[in-house]
Order: C-alpha cells, then structure tokens, then sequence
C-alpha cells in the first residue's frame, strides 16, 4: 500500500540501490482537497509519494492512494475535502500487525488523531501478505490473522459498520501465493469488500506492481468505495485518548491507508 511504482533497483549482484524516477501520472497529481496526516500528525497537502515519512525503512514510489482519492472526487464533487492517513509499513508479515504491536498501535493512534479536528472516518483500505507467501505455516495462518486483525479494528476505533476494502495479491514472494488468496477472497464479513489486483502488470522486481497499475488499482479502490458509500454509512463512537493536535478542517473524510484510509466531511 506504501506503493513502490516507479521504484528501480540499480544494484548489482544481489545489492540494492533503489530510487523513484520520480514520474507522477496525471491520475495522482495534488489537489487542494487531498490532504494527507505527515508523520509530525499534521494536515498538509497530499502528493506521492505518500508514504514517504511513514515507511522510512524502504523507498517509496508511487501507491493506489493518490489515484483512489482522485478518482473518488472526480465521481462525488460532495464528498468534500479527503483526509489520507498513511499507516503502511512495507515487507511486514501479517502477524506483525497483531493487536497490541508497535504497528498496529501506530496505526490506531494515527487514525484516532485524525478525527480530532472533527473528521469523519469513512473507510479502511488493505493491501498486505507478499511476506506470508514465503511459508506454508504463515499461508495457512492467514484467514485467521487477517479476520482477527480487522475485527480488532472495528472494535478498537468504535466503528463496527466501517468498511474495510482489501485487496487480493497480484504476486508474491513466497511459493505460497495462491493459499494467501484464497485466504483473502474467502473473508466473510459483513462489510468486507475485496478488490482482485491479480492480472495487473507487475515491475522489474516480481512483486510490486507497476506505477500504471497502481493508478488502475486506485481507481478500483475507488469504484468498490464508492458503490459501498451508497448503501452504508460509518459511525465512529467517541474515543477516551491522548489528545493529539491536528489542524484537519472540519469537514473532512478520513482514509487510512495500508490499514485505515478515510475522508473528510
């Protein structure tokens, strides 16, 4: 989700060198009404790459973020100014998100700062498990992994009805892909929807989709939200936690990415 289209590896014999070329298709450019949460939890304008204060560990290119939140402007004018909430830390392993663990408290923590400002949450977006390809155990482990983390959650922010859209791998790196999909396709809560990337073109490092796809799969994310905005509403309850300052307005919808994506009302 941190996404890594545009990212080229210049290494040789098995070092890495990576950098982003830097090329932001027309379908990912800023606008005034995207913001995104920076790592310091304040409201700037969005641009790609989105995750570039958030996953420090790797270089970022271009992700599904930007084109989604476009798309869904472009489509529903009235749904205001779009709250992006980074959270995605790429090559973690599912289980490193259990309930309670740096990341998925990073995660909370972030989103629950980004209604302060009077926000609306609107929508979880997730896509993870290339590293639970790599072993049978983990692949296995992965429906059970993925529905407890979602469940946790709803329950932790208050918000039983949101709706979470993940999406089902388009590679791996692992020999274990298919049993991850499998996992994922066969989630079977009530406001789950799933986004199917396979088929989409895949880059020079057999895993990460290209930075084409990944505006295809935005606008993907954006079709299901969109479709799913229709029929149902999220309420998110009050929350007792730190207070954490956020200059958001106060009309916004709030994304969380890589876990939690919402916009801004």
């Amino acid at each position: 989700m941190s996404g890594r289209g545009g990212v080229i590896n210049h290494g040789q014999n098995g070092l890495a060198n990576e950098t982003w070329d830097g090329v932001i298709p027309p379908e990912c450019q800023s606008n005034p009404n995207i913001l995104r949460l920076n790592a310091g939890f304040q409201w700037i304008e969005a641009q790609e790459p989105l995750h570039q204060d958030i996953d420090l560990g790797k270089v970022c290119g271009v992700g599904p973020g930007m084109s989604f939140a476009n798309s869904v402007l472009k489509r529903d004018p009235s749904i205001g100014v779009i709250g992006l909430v980074p959270c995605a830390i790429g090559g973690t392993n599912i289980s490193e998100w259990a309930r309670g663990g740096v990341l998925y408290n990073h995660m909370i923590r972030r989103t629950e700062a980004a209604l302060q400002g009077g926000g609306k949450l609107q929508a979880l977006l997730w896509y993870q498990g290339e590293s639970d390809t790599e072993t049978l155990e983990d692949a296995k482990l992965y429906r059970f992994r993925l529905k407890r983390l979602f469940k946790n959650v709803l329950r932790d922010l208050q918000s039983p009805t949101l709706p979470v859209i993940q999406v089902a791998l388009a590679s791996s790196i692992g020999s274990y892909m298919e049993q991850v999909r499998k996992a994922q396709l066969s989630i079977n809560l009530p406001n789950v929807r799933t986004v199917d990337a396979k088929g989409l073109p895949v880059g020079m490092d057999y895993v990460h989709i290209t930075t084409l796809a990944q505006v295809q799969l935005g606008q993907m994310l954006a079709d299901t939200f969109l479709q799913t905005h229709q029929t149902t509403q999220a309420v998110l309850l009050p929350v007792q936690t730190e207070t954490v300052t956020s200059n958001a307005p106060r009309r916004c919808s709030n994304f969380v990415l890589d876990l939690l994506l919402s916009p801004f009302r």
